[in-house]
């Protein structure tokens, strides 16, 4: 192997390194507010679910407990009885089933040196694949597998939380989204907090993105 073509793959391995690396880099969180809150100075507040089903949920109480910190934080009281809370925090959450995206593991040939190259066609996981290209193929130098496929999950996840006066008046909507590969609740959704309540409460009308840290490997 001479020189240039050791050089051409280095520089493949070092791209196929850092697209694996890549992984755990951390998501854009898109957060979105409208509100209308009058300046903090302890008012009280409950936090509820948006939906009643996880009234009584030890989960839910979980991450309640984290916006409660957040709004204590801000200047707000959480109430001792929640029937005399002067705010009613609503909080909801959830992840879809995923999205499937399918990706290069291996190398690809230099175009400039091979002439053209297409990724060609599947049809799902499994399915059929063809590659057209302009140019020299070399067998010996890419070898077997260098085009394989690699199929994963995107996830989307969001957190709502809307705040209003006790009585009804909506004083703020927030919403907070998210892509990742993790399907995780108890590491997406103490993040999405974090990105929801990043220059809290923010403008009026205000749409942002949010860098929010990766998943800690066990």
């Amino acid at each position: 192997m001479n020189t240039k073509r050791f050089l051409i793959l280095a520089a493949a391995s070092a791209l196929a390194l850092g697209g694996l690396s890549g992984c755990a880099t951390p998501f854009k969180a898109d957060v979105a507010r409208f509100q209308q809150l009058p300046p903090a100075q302890g008012q009280s507040f409950v936090v509820v679910p948006s939906d009643q089903h996880l009234a009584g949920s030890l989960e839910f109480a979980h991450y309640a407990d984290l916006v409660a910190q957040r709004l204590t934080q801000q200047g707000y009281t959480r109430a001792a009885d929640p029937a005399s809370a002067q705010l009613v925090v609503q909080l909801d959450y959830g992840i879809d089933k995923g999205t499937q995206r399918v990706r290069y593991s291996g190398f690809a040939p230099d175009p400039f040196l091979y002439g053209g190259f297409y990724p060609g066609y599947y049809r799902g996981w499994g399915g059929w694949r063809g590659r057209y290209m302009m140019g020299w193929y070399d067998p010996f130098m890419w070898g077997p597998g260098y085009d394989d496929l690699e199929s994963y999950l995107v996830y989307q996840s969001q957190l709502r939380m809307t705040i209003n006066r006790t009585g009804g008046e909506r004083l703020f909507e927030g919403t907070a989204r998210a892509q990742s590969v993790s399907n995780k609740l108890t590491y997406l959704v103490p993040n999405l907090i974090d990105a929801l309540f990043t220059g809290f409460p923010g403008q009026n009308g205000e749409d942002i993105k949010v860098t929010v840290a990766p998943e800690p490997k066990n």
